[in-house]
């Protein structure tokens, strides 16, 4: 499938990406590095994919190469959090944007992208909101999507009700168990 490509007027034409004119109006932001960046046919087609084999937010399958972007990661590590927050948030409905016009829908459902680090709270300290565990630094959670049309796969969790109840097996339970000390 041929890239979607979102231009600054269609973010400001959309009905969540106008209340992010702040962002897009903000020169100290990489916005438009943002859309250079959502605007390749490869990484929307690992987006997909994160969806699809991984059971990951769409977000998932590129998050790593956007936080490489150098930009990016500059504005993220030395802006003020609410500052960053809005960027993030932007990133998040350039996403919904794509997706949906290439025949995904929102699920209204979060997944995780990493572990946020302990801080104080309200931390205004450039930086403070990042994460120390999972597969994002900055971002922490992010929508996930299912095709319009149903997904080709089930889940692990419905394919799992289908199975027969499970019987205990007595072998791995007593192999599990500490031994006593002979003397």
């Amino acid at each position: 499938m041929a890239a979607t490509v979102i231009t600054r007027q269609q973010f400001l034409d959309d009905r969540q990406g106008r209340t992010f004119a702040d962002v897009l109006n903000d020169r100290e932001q990489p916005f438009d590095r943002v859309l250079e960046f959502f605007n390749s046919a490869d990484r929307q087609r690992r987006m997909e994919e994160s969806e699809l084999h991984h059971n990951r937010p769409p977000l998932a399958g590129v998050v790593r190469e956007l936080e490489s972007v150098a930009d990016v990661d500059r504005f993220l590590a030395t802006m003020h959090p609410r500052r960053t927050k809005r960027l993030r948030q932007a990133v998040g409905v350039v996403v919904r944007m794509i997706m949906e016009h290439r025949g995904w829908k929102r699920t209204g459902k979060k997944g995780s992208l990493g572990v946020r680090a302990v801080r104080g709270r309200h931390a205004a300290d450039p930086g403070a909101y990042h994460n120390t565990g999972g597969l994002a630094f900055w971002f922490l959670r992010a929508e996930r999507y299912e095709l319009a049309d149903g997904m080709p796969y089930r889940s692990v969790r419905s394919r799992s009700k289908e199975m027969k109840p499970a019987t205990p097996r007595a072998s791995a339970t007593n192999s599990r168990r500490k031994k006593p000390r002979q003397a």
